[in-house]
């Protein structure tokens, strides 16, 4: 039995762990734009442009930096590792730094093409606009990051005085180099807490005063744009003695879209998951996984107690899709719309327990799809709660070949032996 429990509990954490990963993205900008949001802030940021033709390069170039030997062309796509991906073209680097007579060329071995990244899996993402900038004299480059910290219920700054390079493997290697500084949500950053930030990130040549309210504006706009993440890499010095924010990463809380409504008009639908962007049209939560069946379910735990039981049969979740406490017919076809849409899904398992969410709106609903959805994988429900008699009696009466079950266990046991089919 523990060997059992242990197997479980396993899987489980596995799930989890995907999932929670999944639950964190929010909004996320482009760079380009993260560089117009921060420079309003009175945060230091290279000069640059985003163009989307080569059109539009030309013209950068001959009007913006004529005067300059160097331009660093930038791939703009909402994943990190961009500088050590390559094209499917083949392509090698989503940023160079290029002459300027080779700037054209550069630009236009990214645009319209797909980069591959170690953050946006072998399907990559297609780069729509390159983002040209100036080419700084740096002297020295760390690492900056505001997040969120569980532990201390606040921002937490993690700072290090060195970057350009993946703090995951330099926290690994030289763990003593990364500092944390806990920010009281309530008081707010002082002077002491900046200083430490700045003493960590050990500046070179940058003034110390300036650095600090370098760091406390990085605060400000954090705080004031209702960031979940703010990650510049490099926080770079230049050889004038500022601190520049070379490169940066942003996202931002989808609980506060109507109170940032500048910001998250900035989305960009055609780097995020087809399937997700339709799911939140709906008013349902949906988040794509990589298995093969499609789980329907209402409520969070819920869903994560199907999918762990699917992992413990032996299969995988190939999304997580909640319909929430009060869906109706309408988005019940919606929702298998999105499941269908997916050529990996080979067998769908619904398990709703009704309490607010009625069993009988849910059959209403899997019927409305079967009509209007053509259903080529098996589906397997399993329906407990309100209504459920007038929910079975519904898709009983509807003629549909359906796979019924009668627990939890059940189901998944033979959602997972129709997806092997």
């Amino acid at each position: 039995m523990r060997g059992l429990v242990n197997k479980l509990v396993s899987r489980s954490l596995s799930v989890a762990g995907q999932w929670q990963q999944q639950q964190l993205r929010r909004l996320n900008i482009h760079e380009y734009q993260g560089a117009e949001l921060m420079s309003k802030y009175g945060i230091n940021v290279p000069k640059g442009v985003a163009v989307s033709s080569l059109d539009e390069v030309k013209e950068a170039v001959k009007t913006k930096f004529s005067n300059q030997n160097e331009v660093v062309v930038k791939s703009q796509i909402l994943a990190g590792g961009r500088g050590l991906g390559t094209f499917l073209n083949g392509f090698k680097g989503g940023v160079h730094i290029v002459k300027t007579d080779q700037v054209e060329d550069t630009a236009g071995k990214m645009l319209g093409q797909i980069l591959v990244t170690k953050q946006t899996g072998p399907q990559g993402k297609v780069v729509s606009k390159v983002y040209l900038c100036e080419k700084l004299s740096l002297v020295n480059e760390m690492y900056f990051a505001i997040t969120l910290d569980r532990n201390t219920a606040g921002p937490l700054i993690i700072a290090c005085s060195k970057g350009g390079t993946s703090i995951e493997d330099l926290a690994e290697k030289y763990p003593d180099m990364i500092i944390k500084v806990p920010i009281d949500v309530f008081k707010g950053i002082t002077d002491e807490d900046a200083a430490k930030v700045v003493d960590g990130l050990a500046p070179k040549v940058a003034d110390r005063t300036d650095s600090i309210e370098q760091v406390k504006k990085l605060y400000k706009l954090f705080c004031e744009s209702d960031c979940t993440l703010l990650e510049i890499n490099p926080l770079a010095e230049t050889s004038s003695n500022q601190l520049v924010a070379a490169d940066a990463k942003l996202n931002f809380d989808d609980n506060a879209a109507f109170r940032q409504k500048q910001i998250f008009s900035l989305r960009d639908p055609s780097q995020e998951d087809p399937r997700e962007v339709a799911a939140a049209k709906a008013d349902l939560n949906y988040i794509g996984l990589d298995g093969e069946i499609g789980c329907m379910v209402n409520g969070a735990g819920l869903a994560m107690a199907t999918m762990d039981i699917i992992k413990l049969h032996g299969g995988t979740p190939a999304n997580f899709l909640d319909v929430g406490g009060n869906a109706s017919e309408g988005q019940v076809v919606e929702a298998f719309k999105i499941l269908t849409s997916d050529e990996k899904v080979k067998a769908i398992l619904v398990n709703i327990f009704g309490g607010i969410m009625k069993c009988d709106v849910i059959a209403s609903g899997i019927v409305n799809a079967a009509k209007n959805v053509a259903l080529k994988v098996p589906v397997v429900v399993r329906l407990e709660g309100t209504n459920v008699e007038q929910g079975k009696r519904i898709l009983k009466e509807s003629g549909m070949t359906l796979i019924t079950a009668e627990d939890l266990d059940d189901a998944a046991e033979k959602a997972v032996k129709a997806a092997s089919k």
